[in-house]
């Protein structure tokens, strides 16, 4: 397969990703929609290596690793946030405002 059609891929999951983050207002599907611009980096340095030879797998065995964190203290935080507030909408959420 061609580069450009990974580079098409990629940028089509980046701006669903980034249009997830920005119009939602779940902060699941936040989480989710971080994880899709992840992936889409992923894809990324996958497609270049294959290209180029340098070492693009291990860089995407790094982000799949803080992805992992990332959803494990992300869902950590919405959990307690559930707890405390029975909602997990973002827009109630003001006690972070200085």
């Amino acid at each position: 397969m061609l580069l450009n059609q990974f580079l098409i891929l990629s940028a089509v999951l980046f701006c669903i990703g980034v249009y997830g983050v920005l119009a939602r207002r779940n902060a699941v599907l936040v989480l989710m929609s971080i994880e899709m611009l992840l992936n889409a980096v992923n894809i990324n340095l996958v497609a270049f290596s294959t290209r180029w030879g340098v070492s693009g797998q291990v860089f995407a065995l790094f982000i799949i690793a803080v992805a992992a964190a990332e959803v494990g203290v992300g869902l950590a935080i919405v959990l307690l946030i559930y707890r405390n507030r029975t909602s997990i909408d973002l827009d109630e959420l003001d006690e972070m405002k200085g």
